[in-house]
């Protein structure tokens, strides 16, 4: 591979060396090199050699992977790519930074794009109505048999929209941050079966991401087939303010959320935290090998406040099988005032078919039965109080996932209701440490407390006396 000249090594030369050599280009060859990729790209931006199906960009904040992503994807376009899908966390992350960001497709394609063929195409046309960016030949934009490449936009919202096209390639964008990432990710992959010259006979996918520590990020980091490729902000610090590094620098340098967002670290668990992430991925379960749920339960932690420096409510929906088994079923935790969780709650505790609601007592113990009650005044509730410390609750319920115990569903009824968060809060939540555990781990420990610890599977103990007398 023939390494090209770069603006780095530009950078190299004397400023007055610099200026005679772009003093000797025309307007138009100006323009094409402040286009050029291949000259403003560090080595760790450009596509890697050798057979890989997927090239994950695992990069902390201001790396430059949303420019690395566009320029990949524009990159196998001009080398004959005909159909790409390109999926978001949302529909707004899609035309606010795909498209329309300073990384994004609209700033970075050039007026004097030419495929690898000759054919001229230019600069692209973006559609918003059906979420597609366009390349026509000779930017022959009236006539759609000019279209001479396509990517089409989806969000990590919407999976079902991938049932049905197929493509040769595909960007995936913050993947980390996908609301339902393991049901957009199987689906994307059944549209990935276009062959191309263009890439090798082999669909090939490119993930950038800050990463988050979900099973889908742990899963596809370290599958076969997988060029990783991890950095840090600094990397990139030639092109970031100063004043932006010294502040985070000095914010986040040592604490958790910093290795995170500025060095990229995959982090599985705190080292005192109760829960690891072997244990998270051993007890997965598909929602449709669920066993019938003798009993089941909403439980609720509840905020008695929605501002913006407010708790969230936890709200966690589990059951029990006649085996003893405990199953979290879905994680519906959000930030609402009270009639609104309460709302929720009443909603789920009848769409499950629930046998109570259990909530916490600690905060507005009046409160919480009335509000349940003005909506429902039927409803079967069960108020719990938090005499013990956080630790000494959550230890049995630790212990309880350890013995298999509790299983996780992986894919809930509800895809916005996945417990990526919920299992996030459990590896990083130290009993010995300065934060309070969060709310939806503080709803699933009560949950778990009332169907598995408090009588109702508990296996029988029977003292079985022995005599002499025969």
């Amino acid at each position: 591979m023939t390494v090209p000249f770069t603006a780095r090594d530009l950078k190299q030369l004397p400023t007055k060396k610099v200026q005679e050599a772009l003093s000797q280009l025309t307007k138009k060859q100006l323009e094409e090199l402040n286009k050029d990729w291949d000259f403003w790209a560090r080595p760790e931006q450009r596509i890697p050699e050798g057979d890989w199906l997927l090239w994950w960009l695992n990069c902390g904040r201001g790396f430059g992977k949303t420019r690395t992503g566009a320029e990949t994807i524009r990159k196998w376009v001009m080398g004959g790519m005909k159909r790409i899908a390109a999926v978001a966390p949302t529909n707004n992350d899609i035309k606010k930074v795909m498209i329309n960001g300073k990384s994004g497709f609209l700033s970075i394609c050039s007026e004097h794009d030419t495929l690898a063929d000759g054919t001229y195409v230019g600069f692209p046309r973006w559609s918003p109505t059906d979420m597609t960016l366009y390349w026509y030949k000779n930017q022959d934009y009236n006539n759609k048999k000019s279209i001479v490449a396509k990517v089409e936009f989806f969000s990590s919202e919407e999976p079902e929209r991938l049932r049905g096209p197929e493509f040769e390639a595909a960007w995936c964008d913050e993947l980390a941050a996908w609301t339902r990432d393991e049901d957009t990710w199987n689906m994307l992959q059944f549209c990935l079966r276009l062959e191309t010259r263009a890439n090798n006979k082999r669909p090939k996918v490119i993930v950038t991401t800050t990463p988050k520590s979900t099973k889908l990020v742990r899963k596809l980091t370290k599958a076969s087939g997988t060029h990783l490729t991890v950095g840090s902000t600094f990397d990139n610090e030639e092109n970031l303010a100063a004043s932006y590094l010294a502040k985070v620098k000095e914010d986040y340098e040592g604490t958790r959320l910093g290795r995170q967002e500025l060095y990229a670290e995959i982090l599985t668990e705190n080292d005192g935290a109760l829960w690891s992430a072997d244990m998270i991925d051993a007890c997965q379960i598909d929602r449709e090998d669920l066993p019938e749920m003798v009993r089941k339960v909403v439980s609720l932690d509840p905020a008695m406040s929605a501002n913006t420096e407010s708790d969230s409510t936890g709200l966690i929906v589990a059951g029990i099988d006649a085996e003893g088994i405990g199953y979290i079923l879905g994680d519906y935790t959000f930030k609402g005032m009270p009639e609104a969780w309460a709302r929720k709650a009443i909603e789920l505790y009848h769409r499950f078919e629930c046998d109570r609601v259990v909530y916490e007592t600690n905060q507005g113990k009046d409160l919480i039965p009335t509000v349940l009650r003005t909506i429902d005044e039927n409803i079967p509730l069960k108020g719990v109080h938090a005499s013990k410390s956080k630790n000494a609750r959550a230890e049995p319920v630790s212990a309880l996932y350890e013995r298999g115990k509790v299983k996780h569903v992986r894919n809930p009824e509800d895809a916005s209701a996945n417990l990526n968060e919920l299992e996030m809060q459990y590896c990083t939540w130290e009993p010995m440490g300065k934060h309070k555990s969060p709310d939806r781990l503080d709803a699933a420990v009560w949950a778990c407390t009332e169907l598995l610890l408090k009588g109702y599977s508990q296996p029988k103990l029977q003292l079985v006396y022995s005599s002499n007398n025969k």
